[in-house]
């Protein structure tokens, strides 16, 4: 087994990931508990967990139990809520007391949210009344806001403190703090003064007093902000950690940058998933069982199917003029397409630029007004194309014509639809995301399929 894990060591991460993995599974399907311990020694809690999630259900508790108490810990809080659940089912009431107690207010906040009512009642009664309090305050915030995924467990000092006191008071509560690269400095009624990192601390003299060495100038964060713009002020000041303030400036938490990552990878999630037209509740796609998939994806196909029916009233109603020129047809789904993509591009572009505050210099006029050009010159370029490529299929340069000023017109629709919805969205309360792809590309569709029939029943005098 020695020489399995050296082995193991001496790949890459993905490949370590990977052979710890197909491991496990090979080890407790042989009963080998002994070996199956040793290969999880040398890996990171963050691998475990993804091993132990590979695993069949059956298998998960058993790979768990192997784990010391307090790497047990560790791995809990990188597991999916799921498997959480599950474990939480098969421990005895003294487990799960030990591993929950432990956990950190703000991953354990994360987990009762995920848990039913019943089960977080019982959960929070065999807390310590300390943790049972620090987790209800953060589960009195409203979801996806500063409050709820914050740490009650930072380090506080006062102005008067010395660099060598703060030393002392650092080491006395290292263990009980999540974080102890930023200190923070309060007042008698815990309004947050100062801000004292690490390095301060350490190449002053231990004479010095924290109100000498302090930064006053603060960047923090309120907790009823919203989780996505925590994760922009992280980001701007390039911060490890964010303090926290209640509605009287009050210091309350702190923000870590481990924590942004998750919600950054979880917004990013949800967009995609938007963008897509699929609804996103948080759980895992790939871990989701083939009627809630099917549930997440109708709503939009159902939408989209019905709005379609459109197009096809358009063109019904045009049968008159497809007799006498039934060449038409042939171009609908290169005008449709393109002006769908086009619509797709700017509705992307839009979106993402809200999402990232990469905008906050234009106003929705200007934007709208850039992709108005954007797509009149895209428009202009395909349109002369496709003008060529019709007259040389079907030789007729009224349709040939038609077709090329139909998909400069649709490409300027787009554009302008593609960027002006989102904001639309936005100031009406609602997720600019939900503008979507398939949405914009099926109201291009109808819309477009209207403008060149116009056009060309101009354009042949009929």
């Amino acid at each position: 087994m020695n020489e399995k894990v050296k082995a193991i060591q001496s790949n890459s991460r993905s490949e370590l990931r990977q052979l710890v993995r197909d491991q496990l599974q090979l080890l407790l399907e042989q009963g080998n508990l002994e070996g199956a311990k040793a290969l999880l020694v040398p890996v990171q809690p963050v691998d475990i967990a993804e091993a132990i999630e590979a695993l069949p259900q059956s298998m998960q508790v058993i790979a768990f139990r192997l784990l010391v108490k307090e790497e047990a810990i560790a791995v809990y809080e990188y597991l999916e809520s799921t498997v959480q659940q599950a474990l939480i089912e098969h421990f005895k009431q003294q487990e799960v007391r030990e591993i929950v107690d432990q956990m950190s207010p703000d991953d354990r906040a994360r987990l009762f949210d995920e848990l039913p009512a019943k089960v977080v009642r019982r959960l929070l009664e065999q807390l310590s009344p300390e943790e049972r309090q620090t987790t209800a305050l953060l589960l009195g915030y409203e979801e996806d806001t500063a409050g709820r995924i914050m740490t009650p467990e930072y380090i506080s000092l006062k102005e008067t403190f010395t660099v060598g006191q703060t030393l002392e008071r650092i080491r006395t509560l290292s263990t009980t703090s999540e974080i102890i690269y930023y200190l923070y400095v309060t007042d008698s009624s815990r309004h947050l003064s100062g801000i004292v990192s690490l390095k301060d601390l350490v190449l002053s003299s231990p004479e010095t007093t924290l109100g000498e060495i302090m930064t006053r100038d603060l960047v923090y964060v309120n907790t009823d902000d919203d989780q996505e713009e925590v994760a922009r002020i992280i980001q701007r000041y390039d911060l490890l950690a964010v303090p926290v303030v209640d509605r009287e400036q009050r210091l309350v938490g702190v923000v870590t940058v481990d924590d942004v990552i998750d919600i950054l990878q979880e917004e990013a999630t949800e967009d995609i998933y938007a963008l897509g037209g699929v609804q996103s509740d948080g759980d895992n796609y790939f871990q989701t069982d083939l009627f809630t998939v099917a549930r997440k994806r109708v709503v939009w196909l159902l939408i989209l199917l019905l709005t379609n029916t459109v197009t096809g009233t358009i063109i019904k109603s045009q049968v008159g003029l497809l007799e006498q020129m039934a060449i038409l047809t042939a171009f609908i789904p290169l005008l449709t397409g393109t002006g769908g993509n086009v619509g797709a591009q700017s509705s992307t572009v839009v979106i993402r630029g809200l999402n990232t505050d990469d905008m906050r210099d234009l106003g929705p006029g200007q934007v709208v007004l850039r992709e108005l050009g954007a797509g009149a010159l895209l428009g202009l370029i395909l349109g002369s194309l496709a003008t060529v490529w019709a007259y040389g299929l079907q030789g007729n340069w009224l349709v040939s014509i038609s077709v090329g000023i139909s998909l400069v017109a649709i490409a300027i629709l787009a554009s302008v639809a593609g960027s002006a919805l989102p904001f639309l969205f936005r100031a009406l309360g609602l997720d600019p995301a939900l503008m979507s792809a398939p949405f914009i590309t099926t109201a291009v569709d109808v819309i477009g399929v209207l403008i060149y029939f116009s056009i060309a029943r101009f354009m042949l005098g009929l």
